[in-house]
């Protein structure tokens, strides 16, 4: 690779992967550890300093189950595709449909082709139950659902109260909503209490906008 990179494309790239990295609940070393990488060499991919080689992105494509674009595209401002502005919300209530709600303090762009996918909203993280990989301040991005995967991070609404951001673990018989940081004990529900509480998913993350 030439000494002499493009810095710009460097940078989202290095965001792109930390964000798949992520939502896939993997760290770097997880990452380095199933292909055999060295750990300086991805920190470097993640910190916008070094640019992988595209048999390295292929490989990472199949890791993550994405195509290059999630990977080499811009995905704030679309890499120049058709966009599609949605509302951010500082907030998500129970019994307010979205639509409704006051509290949007800001929009992102998504673009045409995600927006196809499906309905998305964006929610401004409060607090620091998702730190240190999402932050106080940082924007996801949310397709709306009342389903998701193990392992998926998701926005619920529990008992009534505010949304929340945590990661969702299915059992055969109950559910945890988990935050990263490890000062948060996990919310763990029966599947009756998800009726009786109760418990609802709204939506699934599908993309962190770190905060500038």
């Amino acid at each position: 690779m030439a000494d002499v990179i493009d810095k710009e494309l460097a940078k989202r790239v290095g965001m792109n992967i930390t964000n798949l990295l992520i939502l896939n609940d993997k760290t770097q070393k997880e990452m380095c550890d199933h292909f055999g990488w060295g750990y300086s060499t991805v920190s470097s991919w993640c910190n916008g300093t070094r640019l992988p080689r595209m048999d390295k992105v292929d490989k990472m494509c199949e890791y993550f189950g994405v195509s290059r674009s999630e990977i080499l595209e811009d995905r704030k401002k679309s890499f120049c595709l058709p966009s599609v502005a949605i509302p951010v919300y500082a907030r998500v209530g129970a019994g307010i449909p979205l639509e409704a709600s006051e509290d949007i303090v800001d929009r992102e762009e998504i673009s045409e082709r995600l927006s196809r996918l499906g309905e998305y909203y964006a929610l401004r993280i409060s607090g620091d139950s998702m730190a240190p990989r999402i932050e106080n301040g940082d924007v996801v991005i949310v397709r709306k659902q009342e389903d998701a995967d193990d392992g998926d991070i998701v926005i619920a609404l529990v008992n009534g109260n505010d949304a929340v951001c945590k990661r969702l673990r299915k059992y055969a018989d109950s559910i945890a909503l988990v935050s990263n940081n490890a000062a948060y004990s996990p919310m763990y529900f029966t599947l009756a209490d998800t009726q009786d509480i109760p418990v609802r998913i709204i939506g699934k993350v599908v993309e962190l906008r770190g905060k500038m």
